[in-house]
């Protein structure tokens, strides 16, 4: 089993995530209650922006935890391992 990967921005992302996971519970909730298309679209218009943010404020702290630690040699798992997480991150952009 790999090391957990905490970063700083982590915290914000759980809660940033945990509003748009309640936001889609309110747009299932839109789409039983019979609401309008219009105010559906809407709302998951919101869903999928906060979400898109939250992978690209992920992928961003991750990059740069990586390069700060390739920069300074103390990484734990070696400079390969590292750029090999960079590159595989990296496709989620």
């Amino acid at each position: 089993m790999s090391e957990p990967h905490i970063h700083a921005s982590h915290p914000a992302l759980i809660n940033r995530l945990k509003r748009a996971n309640g936001h889609l519970g309110s747009v299932i909730a839109m789409l039983e209650d019979g609401r309008s298309c219009v105010d559906v679209a809407q709302q998951l218009q919101a869903v999928e922006k906060a979400i898109q943010q939250a992978k690209k404020t992920l992928i961003q702290d991750h990059i740069d935890h990586c390069l700060e630690h390739a920069m300074r040699g103390d990484h734990q798992h070696g400079q390969g391992h590292d750029f090999s997480e960079f590159k595989e991150i990296t496709r989620y952009l």
